[in-house]
């Protein structure tokens, strides 16, 4: 017996064994507590599932710049050029801006040839698409002024847009929303079974966050390209420069005060990637900024939860207070507020990394604790199939098998064995149940959705639930690894006119939405 030739060590486990029943209870409480502060989110749920907001015809067409950040990206930005110049919005009131960043290709002419304004940079020290467009934003400020724009969309340049797409995008804008974000659809959804996850990934948001925010008037996420924002946002440059440029902009944006709002009938069309390669080098870098963003932004967040916009003092639109205010102000203001806190404080859960958080519990408490539990009191009775799942209840009643063992060194470590079983057991059972989230999505956009075989509709399902797993591990991996940016390869040669017809199908173009404010199925 190993701690049997070190008499202190054992004091000190069989101590630490004694700690485990009340340690169980505080593991218990903080999962109950865990679960209860992200409990709201089941009311986004609900209203995605029946409605979202719809934005009545703009009354007015305003002038809007695009901005692009490319790195060798010849293949596909000329196909996203064209999208822009099929937009059935007035050609005089865009301007497309693109960074050729980096490049060593033929990003910079096809561009030009295809009428953006093109700017190169050349910088290995600052590498982000964030600085690319603190690059772009810099010169548009030079040569053109950058509120002689009143908003900006950002693309990247694999992206496709719809003919209507930025006249939807326009009906939210003129309806006075500052930032906007739109429906994500892929271009390559078939390609693989990892694109087929990212897809998967984007129409769930959809369903599951951005429709019913946009009903609440809160703030849903900005996801790295396909939004619009004002140009109030970039009066002092572009700021944002982390690895996940986007997440920064979004807290940043909640913590100042701005509602994000949603527009489902502006579509754009994505390119995922194919590999697991790719994949896991993205979602890492995507970790590691979620992590960033919530130690930069979590505590200004945490503080609006509780203070409001007591503390705002470099607001973009902060607006000097009236002396006499009327009853009807002040009511507004008050709602406001609460708006405001609401999605400060729903923000802030999207941030919080409670995956790290709750392996750090288990760790402590199920696995290490428990161990030194058994090692003092043994192993009595202990089934080797719990009920946490229905696979783990369905496993149970086919093998009713109970595990007993006598205090020691060999029950410390096969308590500690025991845990990491349920574990994986747990996560296996919650694996086949989340297939579940793909079939909703699936059925519930299938208009937005390319025809495919059965066969492969059937491998998007089981391959689904890897998208969370490797996010999980991802950010684990990311607490203690460096992680730099770089480029994501594009390839696809589908055009928008290749998707036109599915598209028309989907979402015709020319169909005047309801009254903004209705509730629409």
């Amino acid at each position: 017996m190993l701690f049997n030739f070190v008499p202190q060590a054992a004091d000190v486990a069989s101590s630490i064994g004694d700690w485990y029943p009340a340690l169980k209870i505080i593991y218990t409480v903080i999962g109950s507590v865990f679960s209860a502060v992200v409990a709201y989110k089941i009311v986004y749920r609900v209203i995605g599932f029946f409605y979202t907001r719809k934005f009545k015809p703009a009354k007015k067409n305003h002038k809007y710049g695009v901005v692009i950040a490319a790195r060798n990206e010849e293949k596909v930005i000329g196909n996203l050029l064209d999208s822009i110049a099929k937009q059935d919005y007035p050609k005089e009131l865009v301007t497309v801006f693109v960074v050729a960043d980096n490049c060593t290709d033929k990003t910079a002419e096809i561009a030009r040839q295809h009428g953006a304004v093109c700017y190169e940079r050349f910088d290995n020290e600052h590498k982000t698409k964030g600085f690319a467009l603190q690059y772009l934003f810099e010169r548009i400020g030079e040569d053109y002024g950058r509120e002689s724009f009143e908003g900006y969309f950002v693309f990247d340049a694999d992206n496709l847009l719809k003919s209507d797409y930025i006249s939807r995008m326009n009906d939210s804008f003129d309806a006075g929303e500052k930032i906007i974000t739109s429906y994500r659809n892929t271009k390559n959804f078939d390609e693989s079974w990892v694109a087929s996850t990212y897809a998967l990934h984007w129409l769930r948001s959809i369903r599951t966050n951005h429709r019913g925010r946009s009903v609440l008037r809160l703030a849903t996420n900005i996801q790295g390209t396909g939004f619009l924002f004002s140009s109030e946002i970039v009066r002092d440059g572009w700021k944002y420069t982390s690895l996940t440029e986007d997440r920064a902009l979004t807290a940043d944006a909640v913590a100042q005060g701005y509602a994000i709002s949603y527009n489902d009938a502006a579509e754009f069309y994505d390119e995922q990637p194919t590999s697991l390669k790719i994949a896991l080098r993205q979602r890492l870098r995507w970790s590691k900024g979620h992590l960033l963003a919530f130690a930069e932004t979590g505590p200004s967040l945490l503080v609006n939860v509780f203070f409001g916009k007591l503390f705002l003092k470099n607001s973009w639109n902060k607006k000097e207070k009236k002396k006499n205010r009327s009853f009807k102000e002040i009511c507004l203001d008050v709602l406001e507020s609460v708006r405001h806190r609401v999605a400060s404080y729903d923000t802030l859960m999207q941030l919080t990394p409670f995956s790290v958080f709750n392996v750090i519990r288990w760790l402590l408490v199920s696995v290490l604790a428990f161990g030194f539990y058994s090692y003092a009191y043994g192993i009595d009775g202990m089934y080797l199939f719990t009920k946490s799942t229905y696979l783990a209840q369905f496993l149970r009643f086919l093998f009713p098998v109970k595990v007993t063992v006598e205090t020691g060194t060999e029950a410390l470590f096969l308590g500690m064995l025991l845990q990491i079983w349920l574990r994986l057991l747990y996560r296996a059972g919650m694996y086949i149940e989340n297939m579940a989230t793909a079939v909703y999505v699936l059925f519930m956009e299938r208009k937005h959705i390319k025809k495919m075989p059965v066969r492969k509709i059937l491998v998007s399902v089981i391959a689904w639930p890897t998208f969370d797993i490797i996010g999980r591990y991802t950010q684990y991996v990311a607490l203690f690894k460096k992680v730099t940016w770089k480029p994501i390869p594009h390839e696809s040669k589908v055009t928008i006119d290749d998707l036109k017809q599915k598209g028309r199908k989907a979402n015709p173009v020319g169909v005047k939405a309801k009254p903004a404010g209705v509730l629409q199925r």
